[in-house]
């Protein structure tokens, strides 16, 4: 691997990451917190510092090929979670190293995870910071730098593919910078239309863009305990269709834009998507309406949407509710949005892709000699996809159970540990029990907080592009 070529790349991230660090200032300051003013400061000159090493000592000669692609997305998740928990540590809000290392990691791969005990504490300008890096997670640090730098070369689209969520990213433009742009284009118009909704449903402008920077990332971090629980039905009801929006794959607005056809809109992942939503709130208001204490639709509703698009919002404590819709929520966290999405999980598409191949298998029992292809919309799936996607789902499974066991050493209940390790591996952000709703992550010892960091990585890259560093082949020529 050309280290660095890696290095440089690196580097520019950096100065964009101290670019940002410097947007909440303006809320500290207004908000009277002059000591985060500095916290600010100061954690922007030592990222630019950084960035400056990094790119002194890189190179631009040499292209860009699988190692260095791999390389330069684990080293830019690695690196923004490190230089996003300065601001914490400086502020004073988040001393801890390892608290502040998985609040920022929770922050960028939109995991929404917290170990706050008082949020509004924090201040405005740190939990501005906050959400602010789940809107550059969400839409993915490398697919933003492929939109911005041309530098990366034929790169870009290895890169690229590495990034986008799901089984294959979908290359809607000869050059991948314009597919790139294109879907970050479609970001900003998304986190525009809430901010003026939300504004139009009485919200200020603070919470209409902390809340916008949650929802359209997928991530789910408010500067409140109460979540969505403190505003309104109309602003709920508006936060449900974004996170709906949000947990679609987004190529398919932008094939709608382009082409002025609903034809995307056939598309069988969608469709999955949208039965699983409608039907996942029946099920819970059901439940609830059997039993003393009625669901209420729009809480069934934003629940669902938040559980499913791995938002982790709330509006009511879902912990509380029967044990078959909190076993339904569960299941959902498992499952995720659609591929191309800024939502976390497994991806329905994966779901459907799965289920398909064990109807083949079942099928193949009584027809031994027949042949058949794995067939999702109408379209056959090749087989090294199909591979794929179970050794994905296996992976999933076995980092889920590993997490669970080693979150349960301590004090940690057996629901707290399990749901805290699909929480964090499937970037969902509540889980139940200590880590529901109404708890937080605090009281993990630093090592399990460190463990659900590597969680999130994994569950952010899908895990193939982590796991090939720790391969020695990877780094040998």
């Amino acid at each position: 691997m050309n280290v660095r070529r890696v290095a440089r790349i690196l580097g520019l991230l950096a100065a964009i990451l101290a670019a940002a660090q410097l947007l909440p200032i303006a809320w500290s300051w207004l908000a009277g917190e002059t000591h985060a003013v500095r916290a600010f400061l100061e954690s922007s000159a030592a990222t630019a510092l950084l960035g400056g090493a990094l790119y002194a000592l890189g190179t631009s000669e040499g292209e860009l090929y699988r190692r260095e692609g791999v390389g330069i997305v684990v080293g830019a998740w690695a690196l923004a979670s490190i230089t996003g928990a300065l601001p914490y540590v400086a502020s004073g809000a988040i001393p801890g190293l390892a608290d502040a290392l998985f609040e920022s990691a929770s922050g960028f791969t939109t995991t929404g995870a917290s170990v706050l005990t008082d949020i509004e504490g924090a201040g405005r300008g740190i939990l501005f910071w906050r959400g602010f890096t789940q809107w550059l997670g969400g839409i993915g640090i490398i697919v933003l730098f492929v939109a911005l730098l041309s530098e990366l070369g034929p790169g870009a689209r290895f890169l690229f593919k590495l990034e986008v969520p799901g089984p294959k990213a979908e290359i809607l433009h000869a050059r991948v910078q314009h597919t790139a742009a294109a879907l970050f284009r479609v970001y900003l118009v998304m986190s525009a239309l809430e901010v003026v909704a939300l504004l139009a449903c009485g919200l200020d402008l603070y919470d209409s863009l902390t809340h916008t920077f949650a929802t359209v990332s997928t991530g789910g971090f408010s500067p409140y305990a109460a979540s969505m629980g403190r505003f309104g039905a109309p602003a709920q009801a508006v936060v449900v269709l974004f996170m709906a929006a949000a947990g679609a794959n987004f190529s398919i607005y932008w094939a709608i834009a382009h082409t002025r056809s609903a034809a995307a809109l056939r598309d069988a992942e969608l469709w999955f998507y949208g039965a699983l939503l409608a039907g996942a709130t029946a099920l819970v208001a059901l439940d609830g309406a059997l039993r003393e204490a009625p669901i209420p639709v729009l809480d069934a509703a934003f629940a669902v949407a938040s559980i499913l698009t791995t938002t982790g919002f709330a509006t009511a404590d879902f912990d509380r509710w029967p044990d078959f819709s909190r076993a339904l929520l569960v299941a959902l966290m498992f499952v995720g949005g659609c591929a191309g999405s800024t939502a976390g999980g497994a991806k329905l598409i994966r779901v459907l892709v799965g289920w398909r191949a064990t109807m083949r298998e079942v099928r193949l029992i009584y027809s031994p000699r027949a042949v058949m292809a794995v067939v999702v919309g109408g379209k056959p799936v090749p087989n090294e996809s199909v591979g794929g996607v179970a050794s994905f789902l296996i992976l999933w499974m076995f980092a889920w159970g590993a997490g669970a066991l080693l979150l349960s050493v301590g004090d940690a209940d057996l629901v707290t540990a399990a749901t805290a390790s699909i929480a964090t591996l499937g970037n969902v952000g509540p889980g139940l029990a200590a880590v529901g709703p109404s708890g937080h992550f605090a009281a993990f010892a630093d090592w399990q907080k460190l463990l659900m960091v590597f969680l999130m990585w994994l569950g952010r890259l899908e895990f193939f592009a982590l796991l090939a560093l720790f391969q020695p082949a990877f780094w040998r020529r």
